[in-house]
Protein backbone atom coordinates (compact mmCIF):
# COMPACT_ATOMS: atom_id res chain seq x y z
CA UNK A 1 0.00 0.00 0.00
CA UNK A 2 1.38 3.41 -0.98
CA UNK A 3 2.50 5.56 1.93
CA UNK A 4 1.05 9.06 1.88
CA UNK A 5 2.61 12.34 2.93
CA UNK A 6 1.12 15.77 3.40
CA UNK A 7 3.34 18.82 3.79
CA UNK A 8 3.22 22.56 4.30
CA UNK A 9 5.99 24.83 3.00
CA UNK A 10 6.56 28.52 3.73
CA UNK A 11 9.42 31.00 3.86
CA UNK A 12 9.82 34.48 5.31
CA UNK A 13 9.26 36.34 2.07
CA UNK A 14 6.77 33.86 0.62
CA UNK A 15 8.36 34.10 -2.79
CA UNK A 16 11.13 31.69 -3.72
CA UNK A 17 11.90 29.12 -1.04
CA UNK A 18 8.23 28.35 -0.40
CA UNK A 19 7.81 26.95 -3.90
CA UNK A 20 11.31 25.50 -4.23
CA UNK A 21 10.74 23.43 -1.08
CA UNK A 22 7.35 22.25 -2.34
CA UNK A 23 8.72 21.20 -5.72
CA UNK A 24 11.66 19.40 -4.16
CA UNK A 25 9.41 17.44 -1.78
CA UNK A 26 7.04 16.48 -4.60
CA UNK A 27 9.85 15.24 -6.83
CA UNK A 28 11.54 13.30 -4.03
CA UNK A 29 8.28 11.61 -2.97
CA UNK A 30 7.60 10.60 -6.57
CA UNK A 31 11.07 9.03 -6.87
CA UNK A 32 10.55 7.17 -3.58
CA UNK A 33 7.14 5.86 -4.61
CA UNK A 34 5.15 7.84 -2.04
CA UNK A 35 2.02 9.84 -2.56
CA UNK A 36 2.27 13.49 -1.50
CA UNK A 37 0.27 16.69 -1.40
CA UNK A 38 2.03 19.96 -0.52
CA UNK A 39 0.30 23.11 0.64
CA UNK A 40 2.26 26.31 -0.07
CA UNK A 41 1.88 29.38 2.13
CA UNK A 42 3.42 32.04 -0.08
CA UNK A 43 2.99 35.78 -0.49
CA UNK A 44 -0.19 35.15 -2.47
CA UNK A 45 -1.68 33.13 0.40
CA UNK A 46 -2.29 29.42 0.92
CA UNK A 47 -2.48 27.34 -2.26
CA UNK A 48 -3.21 23.65 -2.80
CA UNK A 49 -4.74 23.70 0.69
CA UNK A 50 -4.79 20.41 2.59
CA UNK A 51 -8.30 19.10 3.23
CA UNK A 52 -9.42 17.20 6.32
CA UNK A 53 -9.49 14.06 4.21
CA UNK A 54 -5.92 14.63 2.97
CA UNK A 55 -4.69 14.92 6.54
CA UNK A 56 -6.64 11.91 7.79
CA UNK A 57 -5.20 9.66 5.07
CA UNK A 58 -1.59 10.79 5.56
CA UNK A 59 0.99 8.59 7.26
CA UNK A 60 3.13 11.59 8.18
CA UNK A 61 2.88 15.39 8.12
CA UNK A 62 5.93 17.49 7.22
CA UNK A 63 6.01 21.20 8.02
CA UNK A 64 8.98 22.79 6.21
CA UNK A 65 8.45 26.39 7.22
CA UNK A 66 10.39 29.52 8.10
CA UNK A 67 7.36 31.15 9.72
CA UNK A 68 4.95 30.02 12.38
CA UNK A 69 2.38 27.51 11.11
CA UNK A 70 -0.56 26.65 13.35
CA UNK A 71 -0.37 22.83 13.80
CA UNK A 72 -3.71 22.31 15.52
CA UNK A 73 -5.31 20.74 12.43
CA UNK A 74 -2.65 18.01 12.58
CA UNK A 75 -3.70 16.84 16.04
CA UNK A 76 -3.43 13.06 16.25
CA UNK A 77 -1.10 12.79 13.23
CA UNK A 78 2.62 12.07 13.15
CA UNK A 79 4.18 15.51 12.65
CA UNK A 80 7.72 16.50 11.71
CA UNK A 81 8.72 20.17 11.81
CA UNK A 82 11.74 21.62 10.01
CA UNK A 83 12.80 24.62 7.93
CA UNK A 84 12.50 25.23 4.21
CA UNK A 85 16.22 24.85 3.45
CA UNK A 86 16.50 21.11 4.34
CA UNK A 87 13.52 20.44 2.08
CA UNK A 88 15.26 22.20 -0.79
CA UNK A 89 18.71 20.69 -0.26
CA UNK A 90 17.84 17.01 0.29
CA UNK A 91 14.16 16.16 0.33
CA UNK A 92 14.71 12.40 0.23
CA UNK A 93 16.75 12.50 3.41
CA UNK A 94 14.16 14.76 4.98
CA UNK A 95 11.31 12.39 4.12
CA UNK A 96 13.22 9.43 5.58
CA UNK A 97 13.96 11.45 8.71
CA UNK A 98 10.30 12.41 9.01
CA UNK A 99 9.12 8.81 8.90
CA UNK A 100 11.71 7.85 11.53
CA UNK A 101 11.41 10.78 13.94
CA UNK A 102 7.91 12.26 13.55
CA UNK A 103 5.86 12.26 16.77
CA UNK A 104 2.13 12.23 17.23
CA UNK A 105 0.96 15.77 17.73
CA UNK A 106 -1.53 15.93 20.58
CA UNK A 107 -0.15 13.03 22.55
CA UNK A 108 -0.12 13.94 26.24
CA UNK A 109 3.21 15.49 27.22
CA UNK A 110 4.66 15.27 23.74
CA UNK A 111 6.80 17.93 22.11
CA UNK A 112 6.79 17.90 18.35
CA UNK A 113 9.78 19.95 17.34
CA UNK A 114 10.30 23.67 17.48
CA UNK A 115 9.91 26.13 14.68
CA UNK A 116 12.90 28.36 14.55
CA UNK A 117 13.70 30.05 11.32
CA UNK A 118 17.19 30.58 10.04
CA UNK A 119 20.31 28.54 10.63
CA UNK A 120 20.96 26.70 13.86
CA UNK A 121 23.06 29.51 15.30
CA UNK A 122 20.49 32.22 14.71
CA UNK A 123 18.38 33.66 17.47
CA UNK A 124 15.43 35.98 17.37
CA UNK A 125 16.87 39.43 16.68
CA UNK A 126 16.30 42.89 15.29
CA UNK A 127 16.86 41.72 11.72
CA UNK A 128 14.25 38.98 12.14
CA UNK A 129 11.43 41.34 12.98
CA UNK A 130 12.47 43.99 10.45
CA UNK A 131 12.44 41.44 7.62
CA UNK A 132 8.97 40.33 8.64
CA UNK A 133 7.72 43.92 8.33
CA UNK A 134 9.48 44.41 5.00
CA UNK A 135 7.82 41.34 3.49
CA UNK A 136 4.41 42.96 4.00
CA UNK A 137 5.53 46.49 3.10
CA UNK A 138 7.25 45.81 -0.23
CA UNK A 139 4.08 45.11 -2.27
CA UNK A 140 2.61 48.43 -1.10
CA UNK A 141 5.84 50.31 -1.87
CA UNK A 142 5.90 48.89 -5.39
CA UNK A 143 2.19 49.40 -6.08
CA UNK A 144 2.07 52.95 -4.73
CA UNK A 145 5.39 53.89 -6.31
CA UNK A 146 4.46 52.74 -9.79
CA UNK A 147 1.04 54.43 -9.61
CA UNK A 148 2.73 57.64 -8.47
CA UNK A 149 5.24 57.30 -11.29
CA UNK A 150 2.53 57.05 -13.94
CA UNK A 151 0.72 60.06 -12.50
CA UNK A 152 3.90 62.13 -12.28
CA UNK A 153 4.57 61.70 -15.98
CA UNK A 154 1.36 63.63 -16.69
CA UNK A 155 1.87 66.27 -14.01
CA UNK A 156 4.59 68.32 -15.68
CA UNK A 157 3.10 70.88 -18.06
CA UNK A 158 5.15 72.09 -21.02
CA UNK A 159 5.16 75.21 -23.14
CA UNK A 160 5.05 75.30 -26.93
CA UNK A 161 8.79 74.62 -27.10
CA UNK A 162 8.46 71.46 -24.99
CA UNK A 163 10.02 72.99 -21.87
CA UNK A 164 8.58 72.05 -18.49
CA UNK A 165 7.06 75.22 -17.05
CA UNK A 166 4.74 74.01 -14.31
CA UNK A 167 3.79 71.04 -12.16
CA UNK A 168 0.15 70.11 -11.72
CA UNK A 169 -2.83 68.34 -13.23
CA UNK A 170 -5.27 69.84 -15.70
CA UNK A 171 -8.51 68.67 -14.10
CA UNK A 172 -10.51 70.11 -16.98
CA UNK A 173 -9.56 67.07 -19.05
CA UNK A 174 -10.52 63.47 -18.33
CA UNK A 175 -6.89 62.35 -18.38
CA UNK A 176 -5.83 65.14 -16.06
CA UNK A 177 -8.63 64.30 -13.61
CA UNK A 178 -7.74 60.59 -13.67
CA UNK A 179 -4.02 61.26 -13.15
CA UNK A 180 -4.70 63.60 -10.24
CA UNK A 181 -6.65 60.81 -8.56
CA UNK A 182 -3.90 58.28 -9.29
CA UNK A 183 -1.40 60.68 -7.76
CA UNK A 184 -3.59 60.81 -4.65
CA UNK A 185 -3.74 57.00 -4.54
CA UNK A 186 0.06 56.82 -4.70
CA UNK A 187 0.36 59.32 -1.86
CA UNK A 188 -2.07 57.29 0.26
CA UNK A 189 0.00 54.16 -0.41
CA UNK A 190 3.16 55.84 0.86
CA UNK A 191 1.27 57.19 3.84
CA UNK A 192 0.03 53.72 4.78
CA UNK A 193 3.16 51.70 4.03
CA UNK A 194 4.98 52.88 7.19
CA UNK A 195 2.13 51.91 9.56
CA UNK A 196 1.77 48.61 7.69
CA UNK A 197 5.49 47.96 8.14
CA UNK A 198 5.33 48.78 11.86
CA UNK A 199 2.27 46.60 12.36
CA UNK A 200 3.96 43.50 11.02
CA UNK A 201 7.26 44.15 12.77
CA UNK A 202 5.25 44.19 16.00
CA UNK A 203 3.36 41.10 14.83
CA UNK A 204 6.68 39.29 14.42
CA UNK A 205 7.51 40.13 18.04
CA UNK A 206 4.17 39.53 19.75
CA UNK A 207 1.68 38.18 17.18
CA UNK A 208 -1.69 39.57 16.10
CA UNK A 209 -2.63 41.61 19.22
CA UNK A 210 0.31 43.92 18.45
CA UNK A 211 -0.68 44.79 14.87
CA UNK A 212 -3.35 47.42 15.48
CA UNK A 213 -1.50 49.35 18.25
CA UNK A 214 1.71 49.44 16.19
CA UNK A 215 -0.07 50.62 13.05
CA UNK A 216 -1.88 53.37 14.95
CA UNK A 217 1.30 54.40 16.77
CA UNK A 218 3.32 54.51 13.55
CA UNK A 219 0.63 56.60 11.87
CA UNK A 220 0.66 59.05 14.79
CA UNK A 221 4.44 59.34 14.85
CA UNK A 222 4.23 60.31 11.17
CA UNK A 223 1.34 62.76 11.58
CA UNK A 224 2.70 66.35 11.76
CA UNK A 225 -0.65 67.69 12.97
CA UNK A 226 -0.69 65.26 15.91
CA UNK A 227 2.94 65.98 16.75
CA UNK A 228 2.64 69.72 16.07
CA UNK A 229 5.75 69.56 13.88
CA UNK A 230 6.57 70.23 10.25
CA UNK A 231 6.96 66.53 9.41
CA UNK A 232 6.68 63.11 10.99
CA UNK A 233 9.19 60.60 12.25
CA UNK A 234 9.55 58.57 9.05
CA UNK A 235 10.48 54.91 9.11
CA UNK A 236 12.89 55.48 12.01
CA UNK A 237 10.01 56.62 14.20
CA UNK A 238 7.97 53.64 12.97
CA UNK A 239 10.71 51.19 13.95
CA UNK A 240 10.84 52.66 17.46
CA UNK A 241 7.06 52.42 17.77
CA UNK A 242 6.98 48.86 16.45
CA UNK A 243 9.50 47.56 18.96
CA UNK A 244 7.93 49.41 21.88
CA UNK A 245 4.50 48.00 21.02
CA UNK A 246 5.85 44.53 20.27
CA UNK A 247 7.55 44.06 23.61
CA UNK A 248 4.76 45.85 25.48
CA UNK A 249 2.20 43.40 24.06
CA UNK A 250 4.55 40.52 24.73
CA UNK A 251 4.60 41.55 28.37
CA UNK A 252 0.83 41.99 28.53
CA UNK A 253 0.37 38.46 27.16
CA UNK A 254 2.28 37.04 30.14
CA UNK A 255 -0.20 38.47 32.64
CA UNK A 256 -2.53 35.88 34.17
CA UNK A 257 -5.82 37.44 33.24
CA UNK A 258 -9.07 36.38 34.99
CA UNK A 259 -10.76 33.49 33.19
CA UNK A 260 -13.78 35.66 32.52
CA UNK A 261 -11.66 38.06 30.47
CA UNK A 262 -9.48 35.51 28.64
CA UNK A 263 -11.69 35.28 25.50
CA UNK A 264 -11.48 39.05 24.88
CA UNK A 265 -7.88 39.63 25.98
CA UNK A 266 -6.28 39.28 22.49
CA UNK A 267 -8.98 41.12 20.55
CA UNK A 268 -9.97 43.89 22.96
CA UNK A 269 -8.02 44.33 26.18
CA UNK A 270 -4.42 44.06 24.92
CA UNK A 271 -4.98 46.14 21.74
CA UNK A 272 -6.78 48.81 23.80
CA UNK A 273 -4.12 49.04 26.51
CA UNK A 274 -1.22 48.95 24.02
CA UNK A 275 -2.83 51.59 21.77
CA UNK A 276 -3.46 53.91 24.73
CA UNK A 277 0.10 53.53 26.01
CA UNK A 278 1.81 54.00 22.63
CA UNK A 279 -0.33 57.08 21.99
CA UNK A 280 0.93 58.64 25.23
CA UNK A 281 4.52 57.66 24.43
CA UNK A 282 4.34 59.21 20.96
CA UNK A 283 2.65 62.35 22.26
CA UNK A 284 4.78 63.01 25.33
CA UNK A 285 8.09 61.19 24.75
CA UNK A 286 8.83 60.66 21.06
CA UNK A 287 6.98 63.72 19.73
CA UNK A 288 8.92 66.41 21.60
CA UNK A 289 12.38 65.30 20.41
CA UNK A 290 11.08 65.19 16.85
CA UNK A 291 9.65 68.70 17.18
CA UNK A 292 12.92 70.05 18.61
CA UNK A 293 14.92 68.25 15.93
CA UNK A 294 12.71 69.59 13.16
CA UNK A 295 13.05 73.18 14.34
CA UNK A 296 16.81 72.76 14.56
CA UNK A 297 16.95 71.32 11.03
CA UNK A 298 15.02 74.21 9.51
CA UNK A 299 16.96 76.86 11.39
CA UNK A 300 20.31 75.24 10.67
CA UNK A 301 19.74 74.87 6.94
CA UNK A 302 18.31 78.40 6.63
CA UNK A 303 21.27 79.89 8.53
CA UNK A 304 23.67 77.90 6.37
CA UNK A 305 22.19 79.39 3.22
CA UNK A 306 22.17 82.91 4.67
CA UNK A 307 25.69 82.85 6.07
CA UNK A 308 27.58 80.64 3.61
CA UNK A 309 26.18 81.71 0.27
CA UNK A 310 29.70 81.62 -1.13
CA UNK A 311 30.20 77.97 -0.26
CA UNK A 312 27.89 76.04 -2.60
CA UNK A 313 29.79 72.78 -2.21
CA UNK A 314 29.23 72.83 1.56
CA UNK A 315 25.55 73.67 1.09
CA UNK A 316 25.18 70.91 -1.51
CA UNK A 317 26.87 68.30 0.68
CA UNK A 318 24.78 69.12 3.75
CA UNK A 319 21.51 69.21 1.81
CA UNK A 320 22.37 65.95 0.09
CA UNK A 321 23.30 64.24 3.36
CA UNK A 322 20.03 65.34 4.96
CA UNK A 323 18.00 64.05 2.02
CA UNK A 324 19.82 60.70 2.06
CA UNK A 325 19.44 60.24 5.80
CA UNK A 326 15.83 59.15 6.25
CA UNK A 327 14.48 58.89 2.70
CA UNK A 328 11.26 60.85 3.00
CA UNK A 329 11.32 61.32 6.77
CA UNK A 330 11.55 64.56 8.77
CA UNK A 331 15.22 65.30 8.04
CA UNK A 332 14.62 64.73 4.33
CA UNK A 333 11.49 66.89 4.39
CA UNK A 334 13.29 69.67 6.25
CA UNK A 335 15.93 69.91 3.53
CA UNK A 336 13.47 69.66 0.63
CA UNK A 337 10.98 72.14 2.07
CA UNK A 338 13.64 74.72 2.90
CA UNK A 339 15.29 74.30 -0.49
CA UNK A 340 11.99 74.81 -2.29
CA UNK A 341 11.16 77.85 -0.15
CA UNK A 342 14.48 79.44 -1.08
CA UNK A 343 13.60 79.18 -4.77
CA UNK A 344 11.34 82.22 -4.31
CA UNK A 345 14.46 84.17 -3.32
CA UNK A 346 16.28 82.86 -6.42
CA UNK A 347 18.64 80.79 -4.29
CA UNK A 348 19.08 77.67 -6.40
CA UNK A 349 21.95 75.71 -4.84
CA UNK A 350 19.88 73.98 -2.10
CA UNK A 351 17.18 72.96 -4.59
CA UNK A 352 19.73 71.62 -7.05
CA UNK A 353 21.35 69.60 -4.27
CA UNK A 354 18.00 68.35 -3.01
CA UNK A 355 16.71 67.21 -6.39
CA UNK A 356 19.94 65.33 -7.10
CA UNK A 357 19.94 63.68 -3.68
CA UNK A 358 16.32 62.51 -3.92
CA UNK A 359 17.25 60.30 -6.86
CA UNK A 360 20.53 58.80 -5.68
CA UNK A 361 19.53 56.36 -2.86
CA UNK A 362 16.84 54.36 -4.73
CA UNK A 363 18.89 54.14 -7.93
CA UNK A 364 22.04 53.23 -6.02
CA UNK A 365 20.41 50.52 -3.94
CA UNK A 366 18.58 49.17 -6.96
CA UNK A 367 21.87 48.91 -8.82
CA UNK A 368 23.40 47.12 -5.82
CA UNK A 369 20.91 44.27 -6.30
CA UNK A 370 22.01 44.05 -9.95
CA UNK A 371 25.74 44.12 -9.14
CA UNK A 372 25.53 41.51 -6.36
CA UNK A 373 22.38 39.42 -6.76
CA UNK A 374 23.60 36.70 -4.41
CA UNK A 375 23.83 39.16 -1.52
CA UNK A 376 20.14 40.03 -1.67
CA UNK A 377 17.15 37.78 -1.17
CA UNK A 378 14.40 37.47 -3.76
CA UNK A 379 12.24 40.05 -2.07
CA UNK A 380 14.92 42.74 -2.03
CA UNK A 381 15.92 41.98 -5.62
CA UNK A 382 12.32 42.64 -6.66
CA UNK A 383 12.30 45.80 -4.58
CA UNK A 384 15.54 46.81 -6.29
CA UNK A 385 13.93 46.78 -9.74
CA UNK A 386 11.15 49.04 -8.52
CA UNK A 387 13.64 51.25 -6.65
CA UNK A 388 15.47 52.07 -9.88
CA UNK A 389 12.23 53.06 -11.58
CA UNK A 390 11.11 55.12 -8.59
CA UNK A 391 14.49 56.81 -8.39
CA UNK A 392 14.35 57.82 -12.04
CA UNK A 393 11.05 59.60 -11.45
CA UNK A 394 12.12 61.14 -8.14
CA UNK A 395 10.52 58.91 -5.51
CA UNK A 396 13.13 58.40 -2.80
CA UNK A 397 10.87 56.06 -0.81
CA UNK A 398 11.93 53.26 -3.14
CA UNK A 399 15.04 52.93 -0.97
CA UNK A 400 13.13 52.42 2.29
CA UNK A 401 12.95 48.58 2.20
CA UNK A 402 16.75 48.45 2.09
CA UNK A 403 17.17 51.05 4.82
CA UNK A 404 14.86 49.29 7.26
CA UNK A 405 16.39 45.88 6.48
CA UNK A 406 19.89 47.02 7.39
CA UNK A 407 19.90 50.65 8.58
CA UNK A 408 23.41 50.74 10.04
CA UNK A 409 24.89 49.67 6.70
CA UNK A 410 22.56 51.34 4.22
CA UNK A 411 22.02 54.78 5.75
CA UNK A 412 25.73 55.74 5.89
CA UNK A 413 25.99 54.79 2.20
CA UNK A 414 22.95 56.84 1.19
CA UNK A 415 24.05 59.83 3.28
CA UNK A 416 27.58 59.91 1.85
CA UNK A 417 26.52 59.04 -1.69
CA UNK A 418 23.84 61.73 -1.72
CA UNK A 419 26.27 64.26 -0.26
CA UNK A 420 28.88 63.43 -2.93
CA UNK A 421 26.42 63.69 -5.81
CA UNK A 422 24.82 66.91 -4.55
CA UNK A 423 28.12 68.63 -3.78
CA UNK A 424 29.48 67.63 -7.19
CA UNK A 425 26.43 69.00 -9.03
CA UNK A 426 26.39 72.31 -7.16
CA UNK A 427 30.17 72.71 -7.08
CA UNK A 428 30.52 72.19 -10.85
CA UNK A 429 27.81 74.73 -11.61
CA UNK A 430 24.69 72.72 -12.41
CA UNK A 431 21.52 74.69 -11.65
CA UNK A 432 18.02 73.28 -11.26
CA UNK A 433 15.52 76.13 -10.95
CA UNK A 434 12.45 73.91 -10.56
CA UNK A 435 11.38 71.46 -7.82
CA UNK A 436 11.70 68.57 -10.26
CA UNK A 437 13.89 65.56 -9.54
CA UNK A 438 12.68 63.00 -12.10
CA UNK A 439 14.48 62.26 -15.38
CA UNK A 440 11.86 64.23 -17.34
CA UNK A 441 13.32 67.44 -15.88
CA UNK A 442 17.01 66.66 -16.20
CA UNK A 443 17.47 68.25 -19.60
CA UNK A 444 15.96 71.57 -18.52
CA UNK A 445 18.78 72.00 -15.98
CA UNK A 446 21.71 74.32 -16.66
CA UNK A 447 24.78 72.17 -17.38
CA UNK A 448 22.62 69.04 -17.47
CA UNK A 449 25.49 66.68 -18.40
CA UNK A 450 27.19 67.60 -15.11
CA UNK A 451 23.86 67.17 -13.31
CA UNK A 452 23.35 63.66 -14.73
CA UNK A 453 26.99 62.73 -14.12
CA UNK A 454 26.62 63.81 -10.48
CA UNK A 455 23.57 61.58 -10.07
CA UNK A 456 25.45 58.67 -11.61
CA UNK A 457 28.48 59.24 -9.37
CA UNK A 458 26.45 59.36 -6.18
CA UNK A 459 24.38 56.34 -7.21
CA UNK A 460 27.46 54.26 -7.99
CA UNK A 461 28.95 55.14 -4.61
CA UNK A 462 25.76 53.98 -2.87
CA UNK A 463 25.67 50.78 -4.93
CA UNK A 464 29.32 49.83 -4.43
CA UNK A 465 29.53 50.75 -0.75
CA UNK A 466 26.27 48.92 0.02
CA UNK A 467 27.53 45.76 -1.67
CA UNK A 468 30.87 45.89 0.14
CA UNK A 469 29.20 46.32 3.53
CA UNK A 470 26.93 43.30 3.12
CA UNK A 471 27.96 39.86 4.31
CA UNK A 472 28.39 37.08 1.76
CA UNK A 473 25.45 35.12 3.15
CA UNK A 474 23.12 38.08 3.47
CA UNK A 475 21.07 36.96 0.49
CA UNK A 476 19.81 33.78 2.12
CA UNK A 477 16.06 34.10 2.27
CA UNK A 478 15.62 33.36 5.94
CA UNK A 479 14.30 35.01 9.03
CA UNK A 480 13.77 34.00 12.60
CA UNK A 481 10.68 34.03 14.69
CA UNK A 482 10.28 33.22 18.29
CA UNK A 483 10.55 29.55 19.14
CA UNK A 484 7.19 27.87 19.25
CA UNK A 485 6.99 24.98 21.68
CA UNK A 486 4.17 22.68 20.71
CA UNK A 487 3.73 20.88 24.01
CA UNK A 488 0.30 19.38 24.47
CA UNK A 489 -1.74 18.63 27.54
CA UNK A 490 -4.65 16.30 26.87
CA UNK A 491 -6.64 17.61 29.82
CA UNK A 492 -6.33 21.17 28.61
CA UNK A 493 -7.38 20.13 25.10
CA UNK A 494 -10.45 18.36 26.38
CA UNK A 495 -11.43 21.48 28.32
Amino acid sequence: MERKIVAVTACAAGIAHTYMAAESLEQAAKRMGYGIKVETNGAIGAENVLTTEDIEQADVVIVASDIKIDPIRFTGKRLFVTKSIPAIEDSEALINQAFEEAQVFGKKGSKVGKIQIGNDKEKVNFFTHIMSGISYMVPMVIAAGLILTIANLYAFQKDDLGRIVNWGFDNKTQMGFLMSKLFYVGQIGFKLMIPLFAGFVANSIADKPAIAPAMIGAYLVNDPEFLNTEAGGGFIGAIVVAFIVGYLVKGLKKIKWPKLLVPIVPIMIIPFIATAIITLIVLYIIGNPIAIGMDAMYQGLTNLNNNYAGAPILIGAICGAMIGFDLGGPVNKAAVTTAMALLTSQVYAPNTAAQVAIIIPPIGLGLATVFAKKKYNTELREAGKSAIIMGLVGVSEGAIPFAVESPLKVIPSTVIGSAIGSAMAVGLGAVNQAPISGFYGWFTVEKWPIYVLSIATGSLFVAISSVLLRKKDAGIEVASVEEEDYSFDEAEWEN
